[in-house]
């Protein structure tokens, strides 16, 4: 079993800058492929980025390219999701999620194994 905890949430001003953490538990953290999704009120749920299980490669969704940077410390049992130059069109729940079998470029297709509860980003205009 892997419980999630995401934490770093908030209210941000359009242009500005949150850092998302979520938290692992379990002592195979590094056996899965970890991810970030979002969900918009009214919307479905999104992929965002992903990060290998050494942290060497990511992979984002479109839309965030070049905004928001995946990492992950393996020693910590943490995932990040550093997010830049927010929109108000970024306002979410932004939830993480861990994939034992996937990988990166199938993590937006698969079902993943393990959700957090959520963590809220609002970003004012």
């Amino acid at each position: 079993q892997v419980q999630l905890v995401e934490s770093g949430g908030g209210l941000v001003q359009a242009g500005g800058s949150l850092r998302l953490s979520c938290a692992a538990s379990g002592r195979t953290f590094s056996s899965y492929v970890m991810g970030w999704f979002r969900q918009a009120p009214g919307k479905e749920r999104e992929f965002v980025a992903a990060i290998s299980r050494s942290g060497g490669n990511t992979y984002y969704q479109d839309s965030v390219k070049g905004r928001f940077t995946i990492s992950r410390d393996n020693v910590k049992n943490t995932v990040y999701l550093q997010m830049n130059g927010l929109k108000p069109e970024d306002a979410a729940v932004y939830y993480c999620a861990a994939d034992y079998y996937g990988s990166i470029a199938t993590m937006p297709l698969r079902r993943m194994d393990y959700w957090g509860k959520g963590t809220l980003v609002t970003v004012s205009s």
